[in-house]
């Protein structure tokens, strides 16, 4: 076998590594947060030394930095799907906030770790390599909701409104009721995924931002 074709093998399996580590610490963390989990737990779980997993990541902040801007990534994907699908400004931001209610709903570990690290982030130190991806998704993602907002401002179709207060907002609508758990459960007396709930949720998220924010029609 050539070189080159050892160096392929090599990456790819770093990179199934990296993936089943992200994978595992994802889990971990979303159940007992960023203090709650130790890296020779997640290496056990992958079934790696220690060793092999701090070749991937040298330490716990940069692993929990790492997990956050995954997931960030894919809700930007799905931000960036649901933005191009046809329809003026409101029809496209309603239709993205709904994307993002039904794809939290459905990975609710997602949620919980991204309303973690709202109170987590201090433990970091806020400039490894992982954290600026994190500090980048995040960016991208209100900056692209902030321009659909801007444009249908612009268009007529969206009431005037301080938009950076606004998105924070919408991030706690959107996050929070699939991140609830047990809570959000007696609230609802019964499960927070059950499909039935979730259909429920994004129509009242839908209502409570088209009432409160989309022009409608006379």
């Amino acid at each position: 076998m050539g070189t080159v074709a050892k160096q392929i093998i090599k990456r790819l399996g770093d990179v199934r590594s990296r993936d089943r580590i992200l994978d595992a610490a994802e889990e971990l963390f979303a159940r007992r947060g960023y203090a709650g989990v130790g890296l020779r737990e997640v290496a056990d779980e992958v079934g790696l030394g220690k060793s092999s997993l701090f070749h991937h990541f040298p330490n716990k902040p940069e692993l929990y930095a790492a997990v956050c801007a995954r997931i960030l990534e894919r809700i930007e994907e799905g931000v960036v799907a649901s933005l191009a699908e046809p329809g003026d400004a409101a029809e496209r931001f309603l239709r993205t906030i709904d994307d993002l209610v039904l794809a939290l709903a459905e990975r609710p570990g997602h949620a919980r770790i991204l309303l973690r690290s709202l109170f987590e982030d201090d433990d970091l130190p806020g400039d490894s390599a992982e954290e600026i991806r994190v500090q980048g998704a995040v960016e991208r993602i209100l900056g692209r909701v902030e321009a659909v907002l801007e444009e249908g401002i612009a268009a007529g179709g969206i009431r005037r409104a301080n938009l950076r207060p606004l998105l924070l907002l919408v991030v706690g609508l959107v996050v929070f009721p699939a991140a609830s758990g047990e809570f959000g459960n007696e609230i609802l007396r019964g499960s927070a995924q059950a499909p039935q709930t979730v259909a429920r949720i994004r129509e009242e998220t839908r209502r409570l931002l088209a009432e409160g924010l989309v022009i409608l029609p006379a």
